[in-house]
């Protein structure tokens, strides 16, 4: 048996072990059972990550973009991404594709705000990886098309003719990036529909997630055979709104799904932030609908090893729970990770345009320990014993196993790993991160 282990820990990321125990302390083990299969791991395109990568050197910039997306490279392999429609709340100002009053037949639409950073920074990307795919989702529809006229603030305005329009602004969008050599493989319907804040968003329903697809953005992608997917998402959770009285799964994924207009042009459904805790139920009930975890909650900016922790687990927690997908939000960004509109977010590499060069945050490791050897088309094994809670693992389609673990003790534990006819006692290191590999 041929293994490769791989930990990280506060002062020693990624590094390669092979510490056997005598006797364990704790177990995890394959328990028979195969659930979802993985279609990959990302990060968000946005506007003020090229504007930090534009803060590098070539070469400099070149190596980020290895570590990012090359598939070869011995970094995070990111193949599956996100990117804005119009502007997002790490844009460098408000903007949407159409801000024509009344342009119901989207004759003005245009991506050619695109052209300066966000169209760049994918171009690239794929030149490393030309297989990654893309989805997309908006923050706000453009103002005209609200109620009130403000992009952070509002509704889509509830009539047959916008309505009409919005899904032809969509339609638009697809073929504006195909035009440009960019394939959209799904479109997210609304970012965040539950909040109402000071960036662009939108308020919806899960009423009007299912007449707008069921009866209009559905039936325009099929007369117009645009093959980009259709899902449910990126839904997030009441907690940062004032319905508190609405649920999780119950007001949104539950009850478009229960429309037949709806539900046969749904592919999949995306959830972030506290949308979290409706994953499982919304696995158990729809097990045919793909599950996907479109944005790794952000943080302070400060990047620390202690919320570094915390992800590393709300990434196991999505994974054993069902999703295919596993999205980090901003890439790169300059020191603290501040946004146009205040905020402070973490991010995978920090760019200091001082000193020209670059850090590669605690996230970045986290990302590693899953993305580098989990590949598209994984199984996600079912695990049984005491060791389960920190622990996820996965058989790529070549046979190799890759148990991702925690250790999140203050002191070294031996644990053994039972996968099929592999068996050993490996050591972890006190508060670390590890990938394990068999061949």
């Amino acid at each position: 048996m041929n293994i490769k282990w791989y930990a990280t820990t506060k002062d020693n990321p990624w590094h390669e072990r092979f510490v056997t125990g005598e006797e364990a302390q704790s177990s995890v083990a394959f328990d028979g059972q195969y659930y979802q299969e993985m279609e990959g791991f990302g990060g968000c395109f946005n506007e003020l990550g090229q504007v930090a990568l534009l803060k590098l050197r070539e070469e400099k910039r070149k190596k980020l973009f290895e570590l990012l997306f090359l598939p070869e490279a011995d970094g995070l392999r990111f193949n599956f991404c996100r990117m804005p429609i119009g502007a997002s709340d790490y844009a460098t100002k408000w903007y949407s594709y159409n801000e024509t009053p009344d342009d119901f037949e989207m004759k003005h639409f245009s991506i050619d705000n695109d052209r300066q950073y966000l169209l760049p920074y994918i171009k690239e990307a794929y030149q490393y990886n030309p297989e990654m795919k893309l989805f997309a989702s908006p923050w706000s529809p453009p103002t005209w098309m609200k109620f009130p006229q403000a992009y952070n603030y509002g509704t889509l305005t509830w009539e047959e003719k916008y309505l009409k329009a919005y899904a032809l602004y969509f339609a638009k969008f697809v073929k504006a990036y195909e035009a440009e050599g960019i394939h959209i493989h799904q479109i997210h319907v609304q970012n965040e529909p539950m909040s109402s804040q000071k960036f662009p968003s939108c308020i919806w329903t899960g009423e009007q997630f299912a007449e707008f697809i069921g009866k209009y953005l559905g039936p325009l992608f099929e007369r117009e055979n645009i093959d980009t997917e259709i899902w449910l998402g990126t839904l997030n959770g009441p907690e940062t709104d004032s319905r508190f009285l609405y649920t999780r799964y119950n007001d949104y994924a539950n009850l478009v799904l229960h429309d037949k207009d709806a539900y046969k042009y749904i592919k999949g459904i995306s959830y972030q932030w506290a949308g979290k805790y409706a994953v499982a139920v919304t696995r158990e009930s729809w097990p045919e609908k793909r599950l996907m975890q479109s944005e790794n909650e952000c943080g302070d900016g400060k990047n620390t090893w202690e919320y570094a922790r915390y992800i590393f687990e709300m990434a196991r927690t999505y994974l054993a729970n069902g999703v295919g997908s596993y999205i980090y939000w901003n890439m790169v960004l300059l020191p603290e990770g501040e946004s146009t509109w205040g905020w402070k977010q973490n991010s995978l590499i920090t760019v200091y345009p001082e000193s020209g060069d670059y850090t590669l945050n605690y996230e970045y490791y986290v990302m590693k320990h899953y993305s580098r050897f989990v590949r598209p088309g994984a199984r996600r094994l079912g695990l049984k014993g005491h060791w389960v809670g920190t622990s996820v693992a996965f058989e790529n389609p070549d046979g190799r196993i890759v148990v991702v673990t925690a250790n999140p003790f203050k002191r070294e534990m031996a644990v053994e790993f039972s996968f099929k006819d592999k068996r050993m006692n490996l050591v972890l290191e006190a508060d670390s991160f590890n990938t394990i590999v068999m061949d």
